[in-house]
């Protein structure tokens, strides 16, 4: 049995604004397993970004559990949930949010002098396939390369899960192609469990599970399975 690395249960977000009460989640139950690439598909305001803040310990809900493993982050302190986030978690966001004074190298080590177990800053940025761009500057680097500094950056401290905001969201479809390639192959040789937020249904092709949110819910859940015996439905 695989081992999940996040379960979700009853997790509920509500923000009150004035009068009045946004409901972010509503009562999402879930499993994410070890090694699994999850896309995450909805409009704005569907639910998918709270969900990914609270797994990466940058929120937290207003009631119900998310374990990460055996460890519940919903009793974690402020101070905990920060070791959580600097020795489990990796973010990628649509803005690469890179030093423009340092090299996509000098980006990358900002994050290997604070974790516990690092890779170097060169393996991680040869795995996304810049090996040969590492002492350029964010300037030098077309959107995409800039992009893929940033999952290196994320990746080297080896985290246990990728959690990717719109990671394509200000690329082009093309340079969104090899942004996602790069984060399937990190998947492949680290086996690190990779979540993906996007508005792009073509992605929902490169996941294992695919996750439909509606008004803080999820509303359906496709796995490789049905994408299969729909096709075959087709013929």
């Amino acid at each position: 049995m695989i081992r999940p690395v996040f379960t979700a249960k009853s997790l509920t977000k509500t923000y009150v604004s004035g009068e009045v009460m946004v409901h972010a989640l509503r009562s999402v139950d879930l499993e994410i397993a070890e090694k699994e690439v999850v896309v995450l598909l909805g409009p704005s305001g569907s639910g998918k970004t709270t969900l990914l803040n609270i797994m990466g310990g940058l929120d937290r809900p207003s009631s119900g559990k998310l374990y990460f493993r055996d460890l519940d982050l919903t009793d974690l302190q402020d101070r905990e949930l920060t070791l959580y986030r600097r020795d489990h978690v990796g973010f990628v966001f649509q803005f690469y949010n890179l030093v423009p004074s340092l090299t996509a190298f000098e980006n990358v080590a900002l994050v290997t002098e604070v974790a516990r177990s690092p890779m170097r800053p060169a393996d991680a940025l040869a795995l996304v396939g810049l090996e040969e761009r590492m002492h350029h500057f964010p300037a030098q680097l077309s959107g995409g390369e800039q992009q893929r500094v940033a999952i290196a950056r994320a990746i080297a401290k080896r985290p246990a899960v990728l959690l990717c905001d719109e990671p394509t969201g200000a690329l082009d479809s093309k340079t969104g192609i090899r942004v996602i390639d790069a984060l399937l192959g990190v998947n492949r040789q680290l086996g690190t469990t990779t979540l993906i937020i996007t508005h792009n249904a073509s992605i929902q092709e490169v996941a294992d599970r695919v996750l439909f949110f509606a008004d803080g819910r999820i509303s359906r859940i496709q796995t490789n399975e049905t994408r299969r015996q729909a096709a075959e439905l087709t013929w």
